[in-house]
Order: C-alpha cells, then sequence, then structure tokens
C-alpha cells in the first residue's frame, strides 16, 4: 500500500523501529525502555475512571507498573470484528468516555493508508497483480489482499472503519497514536517460508478460487436481507480473522505466524508504551484478545520475531500460479456457461 502524505496522519509514532532485536522482559520490576518519540504526557495527573457497563463489557483491563505520575497504567483491549458497525460505536465510546493518552492500534507503518481511506476500494487488475508480484511481494500475500478486497468492494464496506475511529477521537483531544503491529511483510514472508510447496500450491489455489467465485453483490444482498444477523455474515464473508481461524482448519502454520506470533508482539508493545504512560486504549481485531492476554508481561524476544526467513531454493510460484489459473480459468467457464 501506499504510504499516506505525512499530513493524513499527524500525530501518529510508528513503534516498528522501537526496540528491534530487543527482548522485552516480563514483570513490572524491570528497566524502562526508551518511549517513543512524540507528545509527552506523564507530567499530568492522572486518574483512574470507572468504566459503566455498557463499556466495561466491550473491554479487557490490563496493568503495569509506569513512569508515569502515579506508578502504574491501565490499559484497555478492546476487541473488534473489522466490518462491525457496533465495534466502530464501542471503539468511539471508550476513547469519549476515557480520553487515554494513548491510542494503539493494530496496524503497521505499511497499512497506515488505512486511516485515510474513506471511499470503496477497487479490485486490482491481474497486470497489476502481476506487476506487483514481479516486484517480489509475496503471492500469499497479494491473493489474500485480493480476496480481502474483493469482499470490501462486494459487500460496499471500506476495511478499517474502527482504526480510523479511533484515530480521528485521538485527534480530537490530543492523543497520541501509536501503530504497533509487526510489519505486514515480516509476517506475510514468514508465513510463505514455514509452509510446504504442497500446501503453498493448496493455499494458492483455495485464495484464487475464493475470488474468482466469490458471491455476486445481488446475492449478497439477498443474503444479508435473509439474515437475522447482518453483522455476523459480513464477518464470516469478510472479517479478516475469522477467514483466519477457517484457513487454519486446512493449514496449521497459518494460525501460528498470522496470529500467534503477532499477538506476542503486540502484548509486548503494547507494555512497552503503557510502561511509560498511565493510560492505553488497545484496538485490536477479536482474534488476538486472548493471546495478547496470556503473552502479558511475559519475556518476548523482538528479534526472533522480526527476523526473516533465511534464502532457500526459489520455488516457481509462476509455474505454479499458470497452472492454477489454467485449472480455474476452465472450471470458470463451465461454471458460467452452465448459469447461461
Amino acid at each position: 500500500m501506499d504510504p499516506p502524505s505525512p499530513a493524513a496522519t499527524a500525530g501518529i509514532d510508528d513503534f516498528v523501529n522501537v526496540g528491534e532485536g530487543d527482548k522485552i522482559p516480563g514483570g513490572d520490576d524491570e528497566a524502562m525502555p526508551e518511549n517513543e518519540s512524540g507528545s509527552n504526557d506523564s507530567n499530568n495527573t492522572y486518574e483512574r475512571k470507572v468504566l459503566p457497563p455498557e463499556l466495561s463489557r466491550s473491554a479487557v483491563m490490563l496493568t503495569c507498573e509506569s513512569s508515569a505520575d502515579g506508578g502504574v497504567c491501565d490499559v484497555y483491549l478492546v476487541g473488534t470484528a473489522h466490518v462491525s458497525t457496533k465495534s466502530c460505536r464501542e471503539v468511539k465510546a471508550l476513547i469519549e468516555f476515557l480520553k487515554p493518552q494513548v491510542v494503539f492500534l493494530e496496524l503497521c507503518s505499511s497499512r497506515r493508508s488505512v486511516l485515510r481511506a474513506t471511499e470503496k476500494i477497487k479490485v486490482p487488475t491481474m497486470a497489476k497483480m502481476v506487476d506487483v508480484w514481479k516486484k517480489n511481494q509475496n503471492p500469499f500475500g497479494i491473493l489474500f489482499s485480493l480476496f480481502l478486497v474483493k469482499a470490501a468492494s462486494k459487500l460496499e464496506v471500506v476495511p478499517g472503519a474502527e482504526f480510523r475511529v479511533a484515530y480521528e477521537e485521538a485527534v480530537k483531544y490530543g492523543g497520541k497514536v501509536i501503530l504497533g503491529d509487526r510489519p505486514v511483510q515480516i509476517t506475510l514472508q514468514r508465513t510463505w517460508a514455514a509452509m510446504s510447496l504442497w500446501h503453498k500450491t493448496k493455499l494458492i489455489y483455495s485464495l484464487l478460487f475464493l475470488a474468482i467465485f466469490f458471491p455476486s453483490t445481488e446475492n449478497l444482498t439477498k443474503m444479508l436481507k435473509e439474515s437475522d444477523d447482518t453483522e455476523l455474515v459480513k464477518m464470516k464473508i469478510y472479517d479478516a480473522d475469522w477467514f483466519l481461524q477457517e484457513m487454519s482448519k486446512r493449514f496449521p502454520t497459518l494460525v501460528k505466524h498470522l496470529v500467534h506470533e503477532r499477538d506476542q508482539y503486540m502484548s509486548a508493545t503494547i507494555l512497552r508504551v503503557a510502561r511509560g504512560h498511565n493510560s492505553v486504549v488497545a484496538v485490536v481485531g477479536k482474534g488476538h484478545l486472548v493471546g495478547i492476554q496470556k503473552n502479558w508481561k511475559q519475556p518476548v524476544d523482538l528479534k526472533q520475531l522480526l527476523s526473516m526467513p533465511s534464502e532457500k531454493k526459489r520455488i516457481p510460484v509462476g509455474k505454479i500460479l499458470t497452472s492454477i489459473g489454467a485449472t480455474v480459468a476452465i472450471i470458470s467457464g463451465i461454471y458460467h456457461s452452465s448459469k447461461k
């Protein structure tokens, strides 16, 4: 994704370059790591707020010792569904009530364009995808993005709405926004490298098949009208966390690199941010809540989580794509002919 202009994301700190190669220790008695650049609110008097019942149901509270005034930081984890208007309302209400010093988002610097996307995204052409692949982009990442973009286009939703809501709320009162997810290219390359050739072939075929035979807008509209829970239907069609959980049943290594490792990484980065502030609201997908809590204050080796897989013999992805593309094209032709 193309990075947005500086003006579009003023007030945002990227966490990706802070402490690379460090091992984040557990416990509260360790030395406080360096703080990120940006405004310093540690001199402000902090008063802990009691969440009303309607807000406490949507947040998980964690705590740690802090170098900020008062010596403690309250961290509120908000688990969201990435296509849910309900999640957007919950995020807005919590940040509006707490006005935390820091709003932490499950994004990395290469995905910050999500914060300024207000129009429906366009499905990339085949020529565009081939051009991206020639630039040595990860084939899994290309096809996974294609599927999500196509789903968003059909559902007429703009991805990442809860992150934009969180960012806009923080801007209103001058809060700091930190993008603290692991860089997406590292995640994708580690995921791809861990898969066998057979699993890579199956995964590429599955993603291509899903993208080509995705339900039409008319059929999706019908499904939504007939459903008693439109939010659940949208989540099952588009939400990346739910999709990964389903795919991991067929491809076990996916969940390790796409979910569990990022749980560790974000738990460590949230903790590091919290140790220099009094209040943090972290907006993450629901699929990360359990993992972040599990790894809270536990030793995390960031150097290992940020390491890139060693170069192995290059797999002929072009030949795989050509073979699978031909197969899918034949099936697609038969399918569309039968519909006439």
